[in-house]
């Protein structure tokens, strides 16, 4: 099961004006992160707390798209598993 698919990424927006670019020190992990359209400061965990609504949406997407391969993976395994068995069919 290719396990890369699932690597998604989740544009956070600006709470004020809806804006997707940002300027941050990169060398800084913890350092302000200001929004290029309007100028609003943030700090990471106030963006990530802001945009928590479409990161949870994305996170449901992603649970809901894992469960539906396993589930069909795991069929089709099974049904490999017991292809030559007369005395068990799965449907």
């Amino acid at each position: 099961m290719d396990t890369n698919k699932y690597n998604k990424s989740v544009s956070l927006l600006c709470a004020t004006c809806g804006c997707a670019d940002f300027s941050y020190d990169t060398e800084a992990d913890t350092g302000p992160i200001t929004c290029t359209s309007c100028g609003r400061i943030f700090t990471k965990d106030e963006l990530i707390r802001e945009n928590s609504e479409s990161i949870e949406l994305h996170t449901n997407e992603i649970k809901n798209q894992i469960s539906k391969d396993l589930s069909d993976h795991l069929r089709k395994s099974i049904k490999k598993a017991f292809s030559g068995n007369k005395n068990i069919r799965i449907k």
